[in-house]
């Protein structure tokens, strides 16, 4: 009787136990990340205010000062619409705009007529050159210069009463000479103040630092921000804001064209363009960056767990010409000359040690196995060096040649 035997195949694949084996400790290491981060975002959402918030205690909030106006009998409001920030201004209220360079053209020229037929002080925070157009008509923008302790260099009493403190960024030139200039840079001054009708005036700042709470008690920081801020009884803190619903109206289009943001929206006023990375809050970049690095380190501990190759029985039977074959299609390939030359020396190195009288252990060592061989051929010992231990062939040609020449070396060795 015979048996027919049924070879089924074996399978290499792994198992979904054994995907899931190797996969979880990464999945439950994402699922940490992610409920960690729904949970911060959660937690922080209710007091996460952008810069120059009055209601921000964060480094680059403005809370601190706020506090002060308020300690002072200083009523703030913040106003988020260009309606709520219209209707407030009065002889009796000072308003403050964070952002000019975030409103569209049309929020600017209103806000310029609101604010021209009041009798209150405006104060704008680094408008561009578009926006200092529109809402200080004749005032002429300079590049921006860094934000420095400068001395004010001015009669205006708060200035002088104030002294030193951290101002700079972007500066700006009165179209006559009633306006007041204090804390130059380079020859132009980075605070402006123009008179307008009755008691009211427009104050331009070229940087908003000195309101922030990191930079609040450096400097004459906090009494030029009191004085300021504090002339009136009233403080309207205006953020604009891309949601307002009057920024669609008109033209609806922001005002792009200004160089510079400023730091109401969260981007210093820096004087160059802005790019798509500008656009992109600084915590996002940072999460990015802690994700990266995150998925490296994941993917060199995962790496280091497969630990060195080990030798496994194949499924099936491989001729060994066959592999002889498919490994030389792979050298020829990847143009590994040196790499087959190298095989074919070593393999002619050892069958040759053998035939000599040589250990396995010194076939590859040219001092013993080059007299061996030489007391056994006719071949010099220069060549047989050149042949045996020489460098890689030139090319595909010299390569042939020499598997020829080392098969002729190894039948003469076997034939003397």
């Amino acid at each position: 009787m015979t048996t027919a035997t049924a070879l089924s195949p074996t399978s290499t694949a792994p198992t979904p136990y054994q995907v899931w084996k190797r996969a979880r400790g990464l999945l439950i290491a994402l699922l940490i990340l992610v409920i960690a981060g729904v949970t911060f975002a959660a937690v922080r959402s209710g007091t996460n205010y952008g810069h120059l918030d009055p209601r921000s205690a964060d480094a680059k909030g403005s809370r601190a000062a706020a506090e002060l106006l308020k300690a002072r009998g200083i009523s703030v409001t913040v106003a988020t619409t260009l309606d709520e920030a219209t209707t407030a201004a009065g002889s009796d209220t000072t308003l403050l705009v964070t952002g000019p360079n975030l409103l569209t053209p049309a929020q600017q020229r209103r806000l310029h007529e609101a604010t021209s037929a009041s009798t209150g002080r405006t104060v704008l925070i680094a408008p561009g050159p578009a926006a200092a157009t529109r809402l200080s008509p004749g005032v002429r923008t300079e590049p921006h210069r860094p934000v420095t302790p400068l001395p004010p260099s001015c009669a205006f009493p708060p200035a002088r009463s104030a002294g030193t403190a951290d101002m700079g960024g972007l500066r700006y030139t009165a179209p006559d000479s009633t306006a007041t200039a204090c804390y130059p840079s380079d020859g132009s001054p980075s605070l402006l103040i123009l008179k307008g009708r009755g008691d009211s005036d427009t104050v331009l700042l070229g940087s908003p630092d000195f309101l922030r709470n990191e930079r609040l008690d450096q400097q004459g920081n906090a009494s030029l921000a009191l004085q300021l801020l504090g002339s009136r009884p009233h403080l309207v803190w205006y953020l604009p804001s891309l949601a307002d619903p009057s920024a669609t109206s008109d033209d609806g289009s922001p005002d792009n064209s200004n160089d510079t943001n400023s730091g109401g929206n969260g981007v210093e006023a820096s004087g160059e363009e802005s790019d798509f990375l500008d656009l992109i809050p600084s915590g996002w970049l940072w999460g990015t960056l802690q994700l990266t690095l995150a998925a490296v380190l994941a993917a060199i501990w995962r790496g280091r767990r497969f630990g060195p190759l080990v030798v496994e029985r194949l499924p099936v039977s491989i001729r060994a010409s066959e592999s002889a074959e498919g490994r030389a299609g792979l050298y020829r390939k990847a143009n590994a000359r040196d790499r087959a030359a190298e095989s074919l020396r070593a393999a002619a190195r050892s069958r040759i040690a053998r035939l000599a009288g040589v250990t396995a252990r010194e076939a590859h060592t040219s001092d013993v196995l080059l007299p061996a061989v030489s007391a056994r051929t006719t071949t010099t010992g220069d060549d047989l060096s050149t042949l045996l231990f020489g460098p890689a062939p030139a090319d595909d040609a010299a390569l042939v040649l020499l598997a020829e020449h080392l098969d002729a070396l190894e039948r003469e060795v076997r034939t003397s």
